[in-house]
């Protein structure tokens, strides 16, 4: 007997949209979630009446057409979701020392934008975008995930994939750019990445910049009101979803699943698992490696796992438009050298400098005017750590951590408050809130490996037919997220897609049937033309 067609483990992205296209399919699914809050990196927290989504700073693919538009409509989430446009002159600014370089809206309008800045290099720029489009479209086609790719088609991409299979990020922007400057430039979003552009698959980084090419667009209310859509859609479909309740191990008789056991242990049969979680809670703490075959014993041995970061949440009474920012992301760099910047990334680093050459700031309250809290700004900035900085502290107890973590957090706020600083005059005495996630932040709230960011590294040996997959050795196990197909909220929603698709023996189009009203997608910069009702609740943000 049964308790459920389906098990899901983890309600991130991934986990949730594998729920809801198993139930929208018939299926008896049920959702298990750590967390009080589901969402995994899309969740968001308030603390001190402000509201922070850690997880999620910018959508692409949300146009008409568009990849991660097309999945929202089809599944039937898109009716309880709202957009706001970032800045379509500058969904993310670039900033190297004192130059700005702003990426606008549209293929063509940052290929003209980034030819004005650098002029000598304009058959360079044209050349490299050509290679990016038709490196990433033919790797889209090769993995089907256009979803309408025949064998003709998957054919003629794979030479430009094999081409770049093996190669890095720098490797790509190296093989048509010269300039210095310009390579740092379109390096610059590599913190999407969370790896050094010499670390990062050249696919990867094809594939992240492809995503934003069309813009950006922030969820009104912030991250939680993706998977809140998320959870309301698996109701409708007849789905469940139970918060607070880890998995403790997943059952197995002669390696077929046969369901999962809770932390109170309660035991729940399934024929099928979904597991959300990284390889290293699936495999090691929740199956055990020793009941792992050698050859993926050896395989959990050498994994690699994206980055960490320090996460700093504030609050501002500055004036932060008249400040110089707007809805879009700001990427500061201290110098050009922005490989040795995010190399730098991957120790202690910036733990023993004065401030750290390399910051992400994202202003959420430009992004979504009806965030304000009492008239004042929050915002989200980030920087690249090693977990090994806070190892030291991994079997302390979350609340309850030694008074040296407590001192260090405190320390670190501070520096990054300066570091912010450099580039916002006057910000540090204005803060009227602040509080810093560290990695074992991540690890304790995300049950995320050593406080990775993005799963599993995304280096060229990790990806592609060297990545984790769907399937597993264990029959009726099945994976999705960060670490399988891709990561970010897009990948992980097409993981999700993937592994139900694979359960199913169907195609992807045959997940995405619901026909019902599209997102809406309001402009950041101008709230002034969102409907009445919106304006009025952000006119009350203001006010309050």
């Amino acid at each position: 007997m049964s308790d459920a067609d389906v098990i899901v483990i983890g309600s991130g992205a991934c986990g949730l949209t594998a729920a809801l296209a198993l139930a929208r399919a018939g299926k008896k699914v049920l959702v298990f979630e750590q967390h009080d809050r589901p969402g995994g990196w899309t969740h968001s927290f308030t603390e001190n009446g402000y509201r922070f989504s850690p997880g999620v700073h910018y959508l692409g693919r949300l146009e008409e057409g568009g990849d991660l538009r097309r999945m929202y409509d089809g599944l039937g989430v898109a009716q309880d979701l709202v957009f706001c446009e970032l800045n379509p002159d500058g969904y993310d600014h670039i900033v190297i020392g004192e130059q700005r370089f702003d990426f606008p809206k549209g293929r063509q309008n940052l290929v003209e934008r980034l030819k004005r800045h650098f002029p000598k290099s304009a058959a360079e720029i044209d050349a490299y975008f050509g290679a990016l489009v038709k490196l990433w479209e033919s790797t889209a086609r090769l993995k089907g995930l256009d979803g309408q790719a025949g064998l003709v088609q998957t054919a003629s991409a794979f030479p430009s994939v094999f081409k770049w299979l093996r190669a890095t990020g720098k490797d790509f922007i190296d093989a048509y750019i010269h300039d210095p400057l310009l390579k740092a430039v379109l390096a610059g979003q590599s913190g999407n990445n969370g790896a050094p552009p010499s670390l990062v698959s050249a696919i990867m980084h094809a594939g992240m910049v492809y995503h934003y090419l069309d813009g950006g667009c922030y969820p009104l209310g912030g991250a939680f009101t993706l998977p809140r859509a998320f959870v309301r859609a698996l109701k409708r479909a007849g789905g469940e979803i139970r918060l607070q309740a880890r998995v403790r191990r997943i059952l197995l008789e002669n390696r077929k699943v046969i369901g999962v056991e809770l932390e109170n242990g309660e035991q729940i049969r399934s024929p099928i698992v979904v597991s959300n979680a990284d390889p290293g809670v699936t495999f090691d703490r929740l199956i055990g490696r020793e009941q792992l075959s050698s050859r993926l014993q050896r395989r959990m041995q050498g994994l690699r796992y994206s980055v960490s970061s320090l996460s700093l949440f504030f609050a501002t009474d500055l004036d932060l438009r008249s400040a110089g920012l707007d809805s879009g992301n700001f990427w500061y760099y201290d110098h050009a050298d922005l490989d040795r910047i995010y190399t730098l990334g991957l120790t202690d680093a910036v733990l023993n400098v004065d401030t750290t050459p390399g910051l992400f700031l994202s202003i959420t309250t430009l992004k979504d005017p009806s965030k304000i809290h009492a008239g004042r700004h929050t915002g989200e900035a980030f920087t690249y750590v090693s977990y090994a900085a806070f190892e030291q502290w991994a079997g302390s107890r979350c609340g309850n951590r030694p008074s040296a973590y407590a001192a260090l957090k405190e320390e670190m706020t501070w520096h990054m408050v300066r570091s912010l600083e450099k580039r916002i005059p006057g910000l540090s005495s204005q803060i009227v809130f602040a509080s810093l996630g560290t990695p074992l932040t991540n690890e304790h709230y995300i049950n995320a490996t050593r406080g990775c960011l993005y799963g599993t590294e995304k280096s060229p040996d990790q990806m592609g037919p060297w990545s984790f997959g769907p399937r597993t050795e264990f029959s009726g196990l099945y994976l999705c997220g960060a670490s399988t197909l891709s990561h970010g909220v897009v990948g992980a929603t097409q993981s999700g897609l993937e592994a139900a698709r694979i359960i199913l023996n169907c195609q992807m189009r045959d997940l995405l049937t619901h026909s019902g009203p599209s997102l809406t997608i309001l402009p950041a910069e101008n709230p002034d033309q969102w409907p009445e009702h919106l304006r009025r609740r952000m006119e009350q943000a203001e006010d309050a």
